[in-house]
């Protein structure tokens, strides 16, 4: 590893802090000893898959399924993986989530079910409330992920119109023992927010979800609006007992890129791991403060990183192809434009940006080299194709699937000008 190779420092870090949140790390040291009557292990998310292998690397061949992205399969013994469509659900997830509803149907007291959760289970695991069709979900999905709302109010609204989230799931389960091993990409790492919290009691509303969809002003069909209009009891249920227990969150993952940067000079602010808002003016903040650190560095002084996490949305105002990642690089680069000595990455530590199959982007003092290359970000910009823009011009990061997910990682590495 060398500092004085931006591009390549920052991709390491976002490297490490993938690695810190692989399930076959933090899986094996959260699992008790193997449970003696039956074990049903179960499950949504993109890292599910890894996380189920993680479980057979100790306890051998178990009975169960798990419902993970397409290219996100695993290969398991006993647990059956299936694949499903992720941002917005498919016929494939409909047909898992009832598959999976069936197996724990008639699970008895001295069974226990170990429920392997992580982002992107909101969408892999589907099942309409009674009144909606898939058709309709992959509309309101889709309605919710161009809204620019909060991962939280997505999830809101989602609860409220499924039959297995909001803990509808743990309390399918009952009366079964119950142990959900989580893996969190949400801002808080609030159990009851990670894939909508299907093994979680939830304490949502059906007011909550229509002022959610008031606030953004989501189109949402009259028959969504009619049914969450419909008095409609509290999804906590009757849920079985059970153990929620976050096994890799951004916090980790920030820590050990943290650690690193230091180890090789770095001076390192934490700008937070719980980060919220519109990718592009998050950006463009933090290449402010970028820009302030840079004009306290004298001649000599360390590099200086400046590290964050969250979740940044998007509103869709253009009809480019893009991510939050991809956005907030572009966005910053922008502000960055007149600097030198100033890199940055963006990533999500899934492998996925958005609908893209990008990570996300790196942007230096060389990315914009023209009058020409600097329209033509203005304009990917407003079109909400930063991916574009960087595939053309260089500086996407490309990994494939990571079979994790701690959500944004996002690094700004700062040199005094007269080292850029």
């Amino acid at each position: 590893m060398r500092i004085d190779q931006p591009e390549r420092f920052l991709s390491e870090l976002f490297e490490l802090a993938v690695k810190t949140a692989d399930p076959m790390q933090v899986i094996p040291k959260h699992l008790p000893p193997r449970p003696k009557g039956r074990l049903l292990v179960i499950g949504a998310g993109k890292a599910s898959a890894r996380m189920a292998e993680a479980v057979e690397s100790v306890y051998g061949p178990c009975e169960g399924l798990v419902i993970t992205r397409y290219g996100y399969a695993r290969p398991c013994k006993g647990i059956e993986i299936v694949e499903a469509a992720h941002p917005v659900p498919d016929q494939s997830g409909v047909d898992a989530t009832a598959r999976m509803l069936d197996l724990v149907s008639e699970l008895q007291p001295e069974d226990t079910v170990l429920a392997l959760i992580s982002g992107g289970g909101s969408a892999l695991l589907c099942s309409p409330i009674e009144g909606l069709t898939l058709s309709d979900k992959q509309a309101v999905n889709a309605a919710l992920l161009a809204s620019g709302a909060p991962i939280s109010e997505m999830n809101t609204v989602r609860a409220r119109l499924s039959k297995v989230k909001g803990g509808r799931l743990a309390t399918a389960c009952s009366p079964a023992q119950l142990l959900s091993l989580i893996i969190s990409d949400v801002p808080g790492d609030d159990p009851a927010e990670i894939a909508s919290g299907p093994t979680v009691p939830g304490s949502s509303t059906n007011e909550e979800a229509l002022a959610v969809i008031d606030r953004h002003e989501i189109p949402v069909d009259e028959k969504v609006i009619r049914l969450l209009s419909a008095p409609q009891e509290k999804l906590s249920g009757k849920a079985t007992a059970g153990t929620s227990v976050i096994v890799a969150a951004p916090s980790q993952s920030l820590a050990a890129a943290a650690d690193l940067a230091k180890s090789q000079g770095c001076e390192v602010t934490l700008l937070g791991d719980a980060l919220e808002g519109e990718a592009r003016d998050l950006g463009r903040s933090h290449a402010e403060l970028a820009l302030k650190v840079q004009s306290q560095m004298t001649a000599g002084s360390a590099p200086h990183l400046l590290l964050s996490g969250g979740e940044c949305t998007v509103t869709r105002i253009g009809n480019g192809i893009g991510g939050p990642n991809a956005e907030y690089a572009l966005a910053a680069g922008l502000a960055l434009t007149e600097a030198d000595g100033i890199h940055l990455i963006a990533c999500d530590t899934d492998g996925v940006d958005g609908a893209a199959e990008v990570a996300g982007a790196y942007f230096g003092p060389e990315t914009l080299q023209s009058e020409e290359h600097y329209a033509i970000a203005e304009a990917s910009l407003g079109n909400n194709d930063a991916h574009s823009f960087f595939s053309k011009l260089g500086g996407q990061i490309i990994c494939g699937p990571t079979l994790t997910n701690v959500n944004d990682f996002r690094a700004i590495l700062i040199f005094p000008k007269s080292e850029s």
